[in-house]
C-alpha cells in the first residue's frame, strides 16, 4: 500500500495481495483517522460480502473467488473499542458483467485499488445495539 495526504484526504493505492479491509484498518489506526468516509474501484479476486437479515439480527456471507470489477465501494470510518472500524458495502462485476453487491467482510486485491478516504477532524464512536444486533454511531 502507498498513500498521498492532501490537507483531509488520502488518496490510497492497495497493491496486489493485499487484503483491502485490513491495509484500510491498519493505515486509519497509524495515521489516527477517526472519522472519514471511503470510496473507491480496482480489482479483486476473493471477497466475501454479506447481507444482514433484520429478522434474525444475523449476517449471511458469501466468498466469492474469480476475476472481479469494483464497480463501487463506499462506506464510512468510525471508532468502536478505541480501533478504526471500517464499515464497507461493495458493489463487484464478473466477466459476464453480473454484478454482486453487500457488507464487505473481506477482499484480496488481484491487481490494485484505487481508494479516496475524506477525513473530518472528530471522532464517531460506535456502540452495539442488542435491539436492531448492530453496531450503531454513538452520538
Amino acid at each position: 500500500m502507498e498513500f498521498k495526504q492532501a490537507e483531509s484526504t488520502y488518496i490510497v493505492r492497495i497493491d496486489k495481495g493485499e487484503e483491502l479491509v485490513e491495509t484500510l484498518k491498519q493505515l486509519c489506526a497509524e495515521q489516527n483517522i477517526t472519522l472519514g468516509s471511503v470510496s473507491g474501484i480496482g480489482a479483486v479476486n476473493k471477497a466475501t460480502i454479506g447481507l444482514f437479515e433484520t429478522a434474525t439480527k444475523q449476517y449471511h456471507s458469501t466468498e466469492l473467488t474469480g476475476d472481479f470489477e469494483i464497480a463501487s465501494l463506499a462506506g464510512n470510518i468510525t471508532i468502536m473499542n478505541n480501533e478504526p472500524y471500517i464499515h464497507l458495502h461493495i458493489v463487484i462485476a464478473d466477466a459476464d458483467h453480473k454484478t454482486y453487491g453487500g457488507h464487505l467482510n473481506t477482499a484480496t486485491v488481484s491487481a490494485t485499488a484505487e481508494i479516496i478516504i475524506h477525513t473530518a477532524r472528530t471522532t464517531i464512536n460506535r456502540k452495539f445495539s442488542g435491539e436492531i444486533g448492530l453496531n450503531l454511531l454513538k452520538f
